[in-house]
């Protein structure tokens, strides 16, 4: 079973140049976690908070990370803590120092090289995407396009 991450915990989106390819280094100001080869990278201060938010919910759970179809500009992020056991056959894992980050392939298509960082400003705080493969995005941050 599925567990949301809370959504007082504020998503935006910074999408690369149109087009553009996963790239070699990632762009965020955070520095990446450990691992660099992930098809999802994740900044240290994404992971620390993505830790303390799996540790209020108990349980040794990996962040599942993807995407749907809706939004305002057709696609939204998506993100869920989720038991280890229900990783699939379809899933990439993503070791980060014992936390796993599952992805399923066909998310994977729109998310591959997809950096997440975290903030914790007053204004424009919470998690960010730094998505290579969006075309367009939307003003909340939370959905794109390809």
């Amino acid at each position: 079973m599925a567990q949301t991450i809370s959504s007082s915990d504020a998503v935006q989106d910074t999408a690369a140049a149109p087009n553009a390819l996963a790239p070699d280094v990632p762009t965020s100001t955070s520095a990446p976690a450990a691992g660099t080869e992930h098809g999802i990278l994740m900044s240290e201060a994404a992971l620390a908070h993505v830790r303390a938010l799996r540790d209020k919910q108990g349980g040794d759970l990996c962040l599942r990370v993807g995407v749907r179809q809706g939004g305002c500009s057709g696609m939204s992020y998506m993100m869920d803590f989720e038991q280890p056991d229900n990783i699939g056959e379809h899933d990439e894992v993503y070791d980060y120092d014992g936390f796993k980050v599952i992805c399923d392939r066909k998310s994977l298509l729109y998310l591959y090289g997809l950096m997440l960082d975290y903030s914790d400003a007053l204004i424009g705080g919470g998690f960010q995407f730094t998505n290579p493969n969006a075309s367009q995005t939307c003003g909340c941050g939370k959905s794109f396009g390809t």
